[in-house]
């Protein structure tokens, strides 16, 4: 049940994405382009992910235990290292230079073009890097 629960998630995540148009790069370069033509597309799909995981949080914190686990999860770390900032601002980059972040990428893949096969192998090798420095 955990893997099903798991599958229909990522359906349900990656059908958003592409009815919301967020599996086209050019959609967040607009968005990034607030001096030119300017696509406020992605604040309202921003705004719609935040309104759900705040009304989300609220019915989850309610239980006892999830659904699939018998205890919660949660971050123990709160410190923000050079680690932490580096990647979030190599995600930044990568993000405003391609148009693309790893949940559109992915589900964008049936469309496979050179920009996004570039994006994906440099997200596979960033990831090969962060697990050999991490060591």
């Amino acid at each position: 049940m955990k893997a099903l629960a798991g599958y229909l998630a990522g359906l349900l995540f990656g059908l958003g994405l592409a009815i919301s148009g967020m599996t086209d790069p050019a959609r967040v370069i607009d968005f990034l382009d607030v001096a030119g033509d300017w696509d406020p597309t992605l604040m309202f799909v921003l705004g719609g992910a935040v309104v759900t995981t705040f009304i989300g949080y609220r019915l989850v914190w309610r239980r006892q235990a999830p659904l699939f686990e018998s205890r919660f999860q949660l971050p123990t770390r709160h410190d923000f290292d050079a680690r932490l900032l580096g990647g979030a601002a190599l995600f930044g980059v990568g993000w405003g230079l391609s148009g693309y972040c790893p949940g559109p990428a992915v589900a964008s893949f049936v469309g496979l073009s050179a920009p996004l096969m570039a994006m994906l192998v440099a997200m596979v090798v960033g990831w090969w890097l962060a697990r050999v420095v991490s060591r």
